[in-house]
């Protein structure tokens, strides 16, 4: 099955229910994701690896970018990797991304440019440093991830909540709506997936 982006999308995803993160503005955003409205966050299951949030990332990384579409359907997604993280080894060595053309490079937040990231994860930094790069990056084909901003203050498109047995996301429409990637409706029923 091909994804809104062109991107094979995995079988036997189960549905899950998306938090949403939200203010007036979410008007903007198409139909389908204003009406899901708040919900629940999505669970990704955990293996057990030393670091068992790394390969869920990954994961959760890849199935975001299954239904997210850029201009001009770039065949290479340059994921920038800002500031130190604690859970995306997997994400930086290619593991679970490769596959959907995801190429991650370490940049320090000083030089991280739209022109060139497809995708900013963001680590751990403050939410002034978290908003002063999603800020550069609003209005632009630039798809926005904070791993350290389980409040989604820093106005990334996706933020990621670590939990005891699952990872999740908050959703922030205003960021998707001002952002010139799409995001597939679909997205509100990414299943869970395989376990690793």
């Amino acid at each position: 099955m091909q994804g809104l982006s062109g991107h094979r999308q995995p079988s036997g995803w189960r549905l899950i229910l998306v938090a949403i993160a939200s203010s007036a503005t979410a008007w903007l955003v198409p139909a389908a994701l204003a009406a899901a409205g708040v919900q629940t966050p999505v669970a990704m299951p955990l293996g057990n690896e030393a670091d068992p949030y790394a390969p869920a990332v990954a994961r959760m990384v890849r199935a975001i970018v299954q239904y997210t579409s850029w201009p001009g359907d770039p065949k290479t997604l340059r994921a920038c990797i800002v500031g130190p993280t604690d859970h995306a080894d997997d994400l930086i060595a290619g593991r679970h991304v490769a596959a959907e053309g995801v190429k991650a490079t370490l940049v320090n937040a000083e030089s991280v440019r739209p022109a060139s990231c497809e995708i900013v994860y963001l680590g751990r930094l403050s939410i002034e440093q978290q908003r002063a790069i999603t800020g550069a990056m609003r209005g632009e084909a630039v798809l926005t991830i904070s791993e350290n901003d389980p409040a989604c203050r820093s106005r990334a498109m996706f933020c990621l909540l670590f939990e005891a047995d699952a990872l999740s996301f908050r959703l922030n429409l205003d960021s998707v709506a001002s952002s010139r990637v799409r995001i597939d409706p679909r997205v509100l029923r990414m299943g869970a997936g395989d376990r690793p």
